[in-house]
């Protein structure tokens, strides 16, 4: 919700501005050596710095020269004896896929085309925080939804969960609907294309609803993004033990409850939108310690049959 991206597209566009690195300008105009994205982090480590410039796509070499490049992966990566897969996304013709060192205080991504040109590469520090990793509600909560939901945003670590890096978000999810390795059918510019918009949305655990919004907008055409009216349509509900569960970006007007109801698990609360800052429909959900979204800690949900969702997961009701 912070950023609100879900395309992958967009994804890269934000990933590959990010290493504009001095000496902008020079990059060699040579076509796209394919590298199988399996063997990307081999390359790095075997330091084949030319070979990952070589499959990136023609216009991210032009950001940066050759030198440039192999300079800053090679500065980023040298001391690493080794990388680790930490998460994999195909979607919308787009692959994303992410690498640790063994302390995780680095980390690697790419995203690469359909035909498996590199648009993205971003080499990161990584931060952890393994107290409140452990540290679970108190409070077993059940997936908010009637039908197969996949994780697009979701773990604790910042690549597989942009959230991670803030406190109020640390452990939410963002959750679309994927057929056939694609989140829409027809013009991705309207929101009835997509899979997710207009989703049933359930409570998680009876509690007291104590906050709802039913009446922003979806956006319009799809990309645009509400960042003054970051949550969008919501609904909070008070679960007791100090728990809130967050249920953000509905779809206009579908709020099914007011504030004061008390609702039980599975209860109908909404339909899943596109509102507030998010870039296509989906479901953002949490679990916080306050009512307040910005001021409160998110906490890490202890799920029913001991589900634990990260990205790339398909989620479905038992």
């Amino acid at each position: 919700m912070k950023k609100g991206l879900l395309a992958i597209k967009g994804m890269a566009l934000c990933i590959g501005a990010s290493l504009l690195l001095a000496g902008c300008g020079g990059g060699e105009s040579e076509e796209t050596v394919i590298i199988p994205p399996n063997e990307i982090i081999g390359a790095v480590e075997a330091g084949e710095y030319d070979r990952i410039y070589d499959g990136l796509s023609a216009d991210f070499r032009k950001e940066f020269s050759r030198s440039d490049f192999s300079k800053a992966v090679k500065g980023f990566s040298e001391d690493v004896k080794a990388w680790h897969d930490v998460s994999e996304l195909k979607l919308n013709n787009s692959h994303y896929k992410t690498w640790k060192n063994e302390d995780t205080s680095k980390g690697i991504s790419v995203i690469l085309t359909e035909n498996g040109e590199i648009i993205g590469f971003k080499m990161m520090p990584l931060q952890t925080y393994p107290e409140s990793d452990q540290a679970f509600t108190k409070l077993t909560y059940s997936l908010p939804l009637t039908e197969d939901w996949f994780v697009f945003w979701g773990g604790e670590n910042v690549m597989a969960n942009y959230h991670y890096e803030y406190e109020s978000q640390r452990y939410a999810y963002d959750l679309i609907q994927v057929k056939d390795g694609f989140s829409y059918n027809g013009d991705p510019t309207k929101n009835e294309s997509y899979y997710a918009f207009g989703k049933d949305i359930t409570a998680p655990h009876a509690g007291k609803v104590v906050h709802v919004v039913s009446d922003i907008p979806d956006n319009e055409p799809v990309g645009t993004m509400n960042d003054k009216q970051p949550a969008g349509n919501v609904v909070i509900i008070d679960h007791g033990d100090g728990e809130f569960s967050y249920l953000a970006h509905l779809k206009k007007d579908s709020v099914t409850v007011k504030v004061g109801d008390l609702v039980e698990k599975g209860d109908l609360v909404g339909l899943s939108g596109n509102s507030g800052n998010s870039s296509e429909a989906h479901l953002h959900f949490q679990v916080s310690d306050g009512d307040d979204l910005f001021a409160s800690k998110s906490l890490r949900v202890k799920w029913e049959n001991d589900l634990h969702p990260v990205q790339g997961d398909t989620l479905s009701q038992p």
